[in-house]
């Protein structure tokens, strides 16, 4: 298998470009974020910057593991990860931007729906593709939690 070297590094652009909108957001992590009650399991602040950096970078490789596909449904399975990363992208918005926690957490349901789709329909066309996104979903999943006891707390 060769890799399409343009693509590969395009995928991984494209995802990382949603973390590094997300963190535009994020300059109130000192002041309002770190004034909410948070549950006793909230990992401490300097993890999540690495950690999305990795699901960024491997969700890149599955985007374009899909993209180098030959299979005719690509397009809009591609579409469907689309939707997923800018569910992504907006949750820091939302929730950073905005302070607003409900509108956050109603957003990492459809991100987590979304992922899970995104999941099984890569696994049509690319097990592997499917495969690596596992550990994208267990953080969302992570997150959804910590963003619901968030919500109840504050």
């Amino acid at each position: 298998m060769q890799i399409n070297k343009f693509r590969l590094i395009v995928s991984i652009l494209v995802c990382e470009l949603a973390g590094v909108i997300g963190s535009l957001f994020t300059s109130s992590i000192t002041n309002w974020y770190a004034a909410l009650a948070k549950p006793s399991f909230n990992p401490p602040p300097w993890i999540f910057v690495p950690v999305w950096a990795i699901l960024y970078l491997i969700m890149g490789i599955s985007l374009y593991l899909i993209w180098d596909s030959d299979s005719k449904q690509k397009r809009n399975v591609i579409i469907v990860f689309g939707i997923q990363l800018l569910l992504n992208a907006i949750w820091s918005v939302i929730f950073f931007g905005l302070h607003n926690i409900f509108l956050a957490f109603v957003d990492i349901i459809l991100l987590w729906i979304f992922i899970l789709v995104t999941m099984v329909l890569f696994y049509r066309i690319s097990k592997i593709s499917s495969y690596i996104l596992v550990p994208y979903f267990a953080w969302v999943s992570f997150a959804m939690i910590l963003n619901y006891w968030i919500l109840v707390l504050n």
